[in-house]
């Protein structure tokens, strides 16, 4: 059906569909059953008809058949992760009503050649992923970081998400399932994953979610599933440009990068073969010293760095009090069952929120959370107290000795810095310090409502050149900004910003102000996180979203563009 002979469907109608489809515990509507999903985790809140939850990939293609019929927006989303509020409505201006169709229900993961590729469904976890390819000795995409907080495989993809893997770069493949809706108002199922299904869209979705195929049903042509050039691209250290970058228009290809312009049912993605490995701790009082460490290791080393991760103080300290119960409870219970613990403390914010109690569980948590001992290794601490720059080092163990002998050298003639090599336990635990700091700034603004007006959060990326990456703001922004944290991933340039901003400022200003001073460094953002309804989609973005989605029937919105039908062009 296309959208100019669409029937009148009143939302009545439409919602008994849906719970024909998936039945009536999946289809929610009260205000406090789709809370969890009509917000963002840190940006972002909207109205919505309701939240569809299939759990088959037949379910799912039910379900979008009958809200394109019925004239709706589609929002998909899968773990909703996000920072930018790229994965739930934004506002109340909308022309058309809103459903969110979560996909959490739907996990299943197939491994194909070996464990060399995988095939991950909407729901697929990066947890679930990395524990499975462990009996393969292989490793997913991305393993620190997102995976932490339970973000799905999909979304890392359709966002160009992750990079912090040195080697690996965005999460990227020109193998997908998908479905789309073209300038007619025709929906169709795309099959470019490779894999002979069947012709029509019942058989493919049926055949693929029971992995109905064979070896040689699975082709393997010049379509990548990965990004293979991001490893030379990042040694590229003198190159006047990002290593990468969230719109970067050569890594835009139909799933990756879509944003949700497309309903995606499956991607297939490389893997990558496990190495052993060595963490190296370093601290120093000059960022030049951490500059000579990156370029060195990025061009003169056996094998590249596994990862390199930056912190300054003031993050460490943010993060070392209120990051500590993120930390503690997945050292505790492992992180597969951090989504379910953020559910369960959604659902009580809720429930207090309506008795005008905001805030209490945020309280508790880190009134809980003090009285414990310190997490944190020693040496680290140590470090914490003598340096202002931190640089997390993982190096592959051929590249072990030569890093170590550089290290040394370099100290001995710079005594503003020194290192030392982590033990297994100090190792796992500055990572994990490193990814717990991401949400500490949520936190203290929970927690600090009468000083602090909201966070000012960016991703940056700076020029691979660039050899002036601490950020030196004008005194008058300095003075609106309670705690700036700074952390990211230092070989690519990629920085995160959080600005803790004092009561009474207008965090949007703010934010804007902070966007010249980027423009005027030529840095790219957002790096990593999806424009959202946050950032701005550039040209070359907003260009790929209209050609993915041309009547603006998925995610509208994102970047900053249209919310109506057909971009709000004429159809004559």
């Amino acid at each position: 059906m296309d959208l100019m002979t669409q029937q009148s469907v009143t939302a009545s109608q439409l919602l008994n569909q849906l719970k024909k489809i998936v039945g009536p515990s999946y289809v929610l509507t009260d205000d406090q059953q789709t809370r969890q999903y009509r917000q963002g985790r840190r940006f972002g809140e909207g109205h919505v008809l309701a939240v569809v939850c299939p759990a088959t990939l037949l379910e799912q293609w039910h379900v979008l058949q009958a809200a394109i019929a019925a004239d709706c927006i589609v929002i998909m989303q899968a773990a909703n992760t996000g920072l930018t509020g790229g994965s739930t409505p934004y506002g109340q201006d909308y022309d058309r009503p809103v459903l969110v169709m979560s996909t959490r229900r739907l996990k299943g993961i197939q491994v194909i050649h070996e464990g060399k590729q995988v095939v991950c469904l909407p729901g697929a976890t990066l947890d679930h992923l990395e524990q499975l390819l462990k009996s393969y000795n292989r490793e997913p995409h991305s393993v620190i970081g997102s995976s932490c907080i339970g973000a799905s495989v999909l979304g890392g993809v359709c966002n160009n998400s992750g990079g912090a893997l040195v080697r690996r770069g965005p999460a990227y493949t020109e193998l997908a399932l998908y479905a789309q809706v073209d300038q007619q108002g025709q929906l169709h199922l795309v099959n470019h994953l490779g894999i002979d299904l069947g012709q029509t869209p019942e058989e493919i979705l049926t055949r693929l979610e029971s992995q109905q195929y064979q070896a040689s049903d699975i082709l393997d042509d010049t379509r990548q599933a990965s990004d293979r050039r991001y490893a030379d691209d990042v040694t590229q250290v003198d190159a006047d440009s990002p290593a990468r970058f969230n719109a970067d228009p050569s890594r835009l290809f139909e799933a990756s990068g879509s944003a949700g312009k497309v309903c995606v049912f499956a991607v297939r993605l490389d893997t990558y073969e496990k190495v052993e490995s060595d963490v190296f701790y370093v601290g120093s009082n000059d960022a030049d010293d951490l500059t000579a460490i990156r370029r060195y290791l990025l061009t003169s080393l056996p094998s590249l760095p596994i990862a390199g991760e930056y912190i300054h103080r003031d993050a460490y300290q943010i993060g070392e009090k209120y990051g500590k119960d993120t930390f503690l409870f997945i050292e505790k219970f492992g992180t597969a069952n951090v989504p379910k613990a953020f559910a369960m403390k959604d659902k009580i914010d809720g429930v207090l929120e309506k008795l005008k109690i905001k805030g209490l569980t945020d309280h508790l948590l880190q009134a809980l959370t003090f009285c414990l001992p310190s997490h944190l290794p020693k040496r680290m601490t140590e470090f914490r107290d003598l340096y202002q720059h931190h640089l997390i080092l993982r190096i592959e163990k051929n590249s072990k000795a030569l890093t170590e002998q550089f290290l040394t050298e370099y100290f001995a003639l710079h005594s503003t810095g020194a290192y030392f090599l982590c033990d297994q336990d100090e190792g796992r635990k500055a990572f994990l310090h490193r990814f717990a700091i991401a949400g500490a700034a949520i936190r203290y603004r929970d927690t600090h409502r009468n000083e602090v007006e909201d966070i000012v959060a960016l991703d940056i990326a700076l020029r691979r050149n660039d050899r002036q990456w601490v950020e030196q703001l004008p005194e008058e922004m300095e003075k609106k900004i309670l705690h700036k944290l700074y952390y990211g991933h230092f070989f690519c340039h990629v920085f995160h910003q959080d600005y803790i901003i004092q009561k009474g400022v207008n965090p949007l200003e703010m934010e804007h102000e902070m966007w010249k001073l980027l423009d005027a460094r030529r840095a790219e953002y957002p790096a990593e996180h999806n424009v959202g309804h946050l950032y701005i989609a550039k040209p070359a973005l907003a260009n790929f979203y209209q050609r993915l989605d041309p009547t603006n029937r998925f995610n509208v919105g994102i970047g900053h563009t249209s919310k109506l039908k057909y971009w709000g062009k004429s159809t004559q």
